[in-house]
């Protein structure tokens, strides 16, 4: 196997540029789609540890990593037609999914709209299938659940959250966002000091932070509509075979969001809650991970061999 470390890069006809990591393999193809703050440099330590034989894709989707951001995205849906035309682009067919965080909404969207393209889905600590809900603040300066915002414009002005954290980027500053990210995701274990610091000038490459919290927000391919926009009910085109992976102490996905998933596959999925882990098991429970995402992908391309 072979990891390509720097980035490849892919023209796409909608005008955007899609950066990506690869790992050569001669067994079942992977794609990895990481979430907001990230990119697919923070999917290095699953693409070292994963199974040599797996040949696994990281694309750094529109405005994180090395992609280009021409144009706003306006819902999660974007990102997954910029995945459609990536792999397209490629002429991928027939991998599993694997999203982190934001990338499980999209590639949720994506297992709805495109069935035949992939033939499983992993979930890990993912979003809801009803959206991650972006509340506005009371004159205190406390979360007002009674206030789900509706609009980008809404999002951008908040005071409390958006302008705190793109102040963050654009002032460069680090050690804020490590602040962040230790009372949020690292809450247990760290990358060790040199992989964090690379870690942390990758997250100021993103340039569409209000936009992803507003696409979040208004995603919803659930039954049940919300205040920020009615169900799709595309959860019920999601035919493949699904897994659910989540750590018992999520403090950015809360449990019943996750609770939200499972309830709306309907028992269609496998769900595995990893011991001792926060919202990013790469970095507190990768063997663990490692391990039930080797035996899922390994039980459906049994199945499908079968």
């Amino acid at each position: 196997m072979k990891t390509v470390n720097e980035l490849r890069k892919v023209e796409l006809p909608n005008g955007e540029t899609l950066t990506y990591r690869e790992r050569t393999g001669e067994g079942q193809l992977v794609i990895l789609v990481h979430g907001n703050m990230t990119s697919s440099k923070h999917w290095d330590y699953l693409m070292d540890s994963l199974d040599g034989s797996y040949h696994i894709i990281a694309p750094d989707l529109r405005g994180f990593g090395g992609s280009s951001y021409h144009r706003r995205v306006t819902h999660i849906r974007d990102f997954t037609e910029d995945l459609k035309l990536f792999v397209d682009a490629l002429t991928l067919k027939d991998f599993a999914l694997i999203g982190w965080s934001t990338g499980g909404m999209v590639c949720m969207q994506y297992c709805a709209l495109y069935p035949d393209d992939c033939s499983q889905l992993v979930l890990l600590a993912s979003g809801s299938t009803r959206g991650y809900p972006f509340y506005g603040t009371t004159p205190e300066g406390q979360v007002d659940i009674t206030n789900r915002l509706t609009t980008v414009e809404e999002i951008e002005q908040d005071e409390s959250k958006t302008k705190v954290m793109q102040g963050l980027y654009d002032t460069r500053n680090k050690e804020g966002l490590k602040a962040v990210w230790n009372a949020s995701i690292y809450t247990h274990y760290k990358p060790d000091e040199e992989k964090y610091e690379e870690y942390v000038e990758d997250m100021l490459t993103q340039r569409n932070l209000a936009d992803v919290y507003h696409s979040l927000n208004t995603f919803n391919i659930s039954t049940i509509d919300n205040m920020a926009g009615k169900g799709t009910g595309e959860v019920k085109h999601i035919t493949q075979p699904v897994l659910i992976i989540y750590g018992d102490r999520d403090y950015v996905v809360p449990g019943h969001m996750t609770n939200e998933i499972i309830e709306d596959f309907e028992g269609r999925a496998k769900v595995v809650r990893l011991a001792d882990c926060g919202h990013s098991p790469l970095i507190d429970q990768l063997q663990p991970l490692t391990v039930e995402m080797e035996r899922f992908l390994r039980e459906g391309s049994d199945a499908t061999e079968g």
